[in-house]
C-alpha cells in the first residue's frame, strides 16, 4: 500500500470526521489538504467532488441510523440544492470561481461570528416551514459548485444562526448534500470530463470509515459546545480561503 494512498486515507477520514460531527468543511478541508500535499487545483476539486458522492452518502445513512434527520427539512432543501449546484458547476466550466472566494469567506466569517454569539445567548427556535430554507439550498449549491465547497459552512451555519435544531441540521444537511454533489459531479464530468479517478479512492476510504464515528459525536454532544465548535470551524476555515 503506497503511502500516497494512506495519505489520502488520512485526509478523507479526518475531514469526514469534523464534517460529520459539525455538518459542514469536508470539501474545505479535503481541497486544502490535497493542495498542500502538493496535488494540483483542478485535479483536488474533482476529487473531492467525487469522494463526496461517497462520503455524504455514508454519513447521511449514518445520521438516519442515529435519528439526526428531518425529512421535511431535506424535501425543502434538496430541490433547490440540486439545481444551485449544477447552475453553479455549468458556471465555473466557463467562468473562474476563485473570483467570488473572498465575498464567501467575509459571509461565512460573519455567520461563524453570529453563531458564536447564538452560542451564548438565548434560542429563537424555528420551525422546518422557515422561509429561508429554500434559498440557503440553493445558495449552498450554488456556491459549492463554483468554490469548491460551502454547502455545509453556508446551508448548515445559515440554519443553525436562524434558531434551527443542531442535530437535525447537521444530519439533514448531510443527507442532502449526498443528491447536491452528485449532481454537481455528473455535471462536471459531463463539462470537463474526468480523470485521476482512481486517486479518490483513498479519500473515499477514509471518508467512509469516519462517518458512523461523525455521526455519533453529533447525537451526543450537548449543543452548546457543539455551535461553538461550528463557529470556530467556519471562521477558522474561511478565513483561510480569504487570505
Amino acid at each position: 500500500m503506497s503511502s500516497d494512498f494512506l495519505t489520502f486515507v488520512a485526509i478523507g477520514f479526518a475531514a469526514q470526521i469534523i464534517d460529520g460531527a459539525l455538518g459542514m468543511a469536508f470539501g474545505v478541508l479535503t481541497t486544502t489538504s490535497l493542495l498542500m500535499v502538493g496535488i494540483a487545483p483542478s485535479t483536488a476539486s474533482a476529487m473531492t467532488h467525487v469522494t463526496e458522492c461517497f462520503t455524504t452518502a455514508a454519513s447521511g445513512l449514518s445520521h438516519l441510523y442515529q435519528r439526526n434527520v428531518d425529512w421535511r427539512l431535506v424535501a425543502r432543501l434538496a430541490p433547490a440544492g440540486m439545481i444551485g449546484g449544477a447552475v453553479g458547476a455549468y458556471l465555473l466550466s466557463n467562468i473562474d470561481g476563485k473570483a467570488i472566494e473572498p465575498f464567501v469567506s467575509v459571509y461565512l466569517i460573519g455567520v461563524g461570528l453570529f453563531i458564536l454569539y447564538k452560542a451564548f445567548r438565548p434560542k429563537w427556535p424555528r420551525d422546518v416551514h422557515d422561509w429561508i430554507v429554500p434559498y440557503v439550498g440553493g445558495a449552498g449549491g450554488l456556491l459549492d459548485a463554483m468554490g469548491g465547497g460551502g454547502w455545509g459552512p453556508i446551508v448548515t451555519s445559515s440554519l443553525l444562526g436562524r434558531g434551527h435544531d443542531p442535530r437535525k441540521v447537521i444530519g439533514s444537511t448531510n443527507l442532502t448534500e449526498f443528491a447536491v454533489t452528485t449532481v454537481i459531479s455528473i455535471t462536471f464530468i459531463i463539462a470537463l470530463g474526468w480523470s485521476e479517478l482512481s486517486s479518490a479512492l483513498g479519500l473515499i476510504l477514509g471518508g467512509i470509515l469516519a462517518a458512523p464515528v461523525g455521526a455519533i459525536i453529533v447525537k451526543h454532544l450537548p449543543v452548546k459546545p457543539l455551535m461553538i465548535m461550528v463557529s470556530l470551524i467556519i471562521i477558522g476555515t474561511a478565513a483561510v480561503r480569504f487570505v
